[in-house]
């Protein structure tokens, strides 16, 4: 299978998003797509590479292909969540604690924020470090639960998870090209290469 088949078809287009009121007639409300379809167009929209699997086989083999596409096979994983640690096993990755020592960054994510396509992130997945000191390259891996309508529905849920003791550095990610392809828009920001491996558990 190639690595990119699944990687946003041609199956949906910005432009059909909605249906313009003048097409449905003056006073008709405007449709909105499902809230995942409408993550994975802005997510696309800002970059991002997306795989959709449909169980942990299809993930491991995604994130084969990934490594042997970027030819980081003898490259080292920063992996610092021990949950993904366990989970990644069995996977053929060398992994590292150590930024200098790594090229790409596995994690997971706080949530999947639909209606800019942002990934929300804090010290559970980066401690207290800033994303321009993490690898340009990422691979996500996070569950279609985890799409969530905007930043604040995240936030919400963060702290409702988490009473005892709420995350700090909750921060975003939203520009997914490498540092060449940054444009005026972006100036400012940490844009990651990055990959999500998207696990349906709805």
């Amino acid at each position: 299978m190639s690595l990119f088949r699944k990687i946003f078809g041609s199956k949906s287009d910005s432009s059909q998003e909605e249906l313009k009121s003048n097409d449905r007639g003056k006073y008709m409300p405007e449709i909105k797509l499902p809230i995942d379809e409408r993550f994975t167009i802005n997510f696309k929209a800002n970059g991002g590479k997306f795989l959709y699997c449909e169980d942990l086989n299809e993930i491991y083999q995604n994130l084969e292909s990934i490594i042997d596409e970027n030819e980081w096979n003898d490259k080292k994983t920063l992996l610092l969540d021990e949950n993904l640690k366990d989970k990644f096993k069995n996977s053929n990755i060398q992994t590292t604690t150590r930024i200098s020592d790594s090229t790409f960054f596995l994690t997971t994510c706080e949530n999947l924020i639909a209606n800019d396509g942002s990934l929300l992130i804090s010290s559970k997945q980066i401690y207290e470090k800033k994303l321009p000191e993490l690898p340009i390259n990422f691979i996500v891996f996070a569950t279609t639960s985890q799409i969530v309508e905007n930043i604040g529905e995240g936030l919400r849920g963060i702290k409702s998870k988490n009473r005892q003791r709420i995350p700090t550095n909750i921060t975003t990610i939203k520009h997914f090209k490498s540092n060449d392809d940054k444009d005026f828009l972006s100036y400012g920001s940490s844009a990651k290469n990055l990959y999500l491996l998207l696990l349906e558990d709805l």
